[in-house]
């Protein structure tokens, strides 16, 4: 079922797309275009290619969530690992031991004196 719902949301997209290609420029885009100039003329009435282009539109929507909800179904089943068959993941290295000690540390506050102590 899924194959033949991804095959019309294939072929919707080609014609929807060939479909706006056919369409002539009414101008508005970015300011280019044709068009009087005219702002209060208002929008035409709907052609039949404008109204063709709304029903694919509106199909090519209702197959992408029908895909969805699909695939959501499905894969709310089973992991993608278990279908790897990986049961679980391995166990991480161990790390080595910090050293302890004061090496690492910073001075005490009480030492004012950042100058190495005088060679004897």
């Amino acid at each position: 079922m899924q194959n033949v719902v991804l095959i019309v949301h294939l072929l919707l997209a080609l014609v929807l797309i060939g479909v706006v290609l056919l369409q002539r420029s009414e101008g508005g885009g970015l300011g280019i275009g044709g068009g009087d100039g005219n702002p209060s003329a208002g929008r035409p009435p709907l052609t039949a290619m404008a109204k063709l282009t709304w029903a694919l539109a509106a199909a090519f929507i209702a197959t992408s969530l029908t895909l969805t909800i699909m695939a959501a179904q499905q894969s709310a089943t089973t992991s993608v690992l278990d279908r790897l068959g990986v049961s679980s993941p391995p166990p991480a290295p161990e790390l080595p031991a910090l050293p302890l000690g004061d090496g690492l540390l910073p001075p005490p506050a009480a030492d004012d004196s950042l100058a190495p102590p005088p060679a004897d």
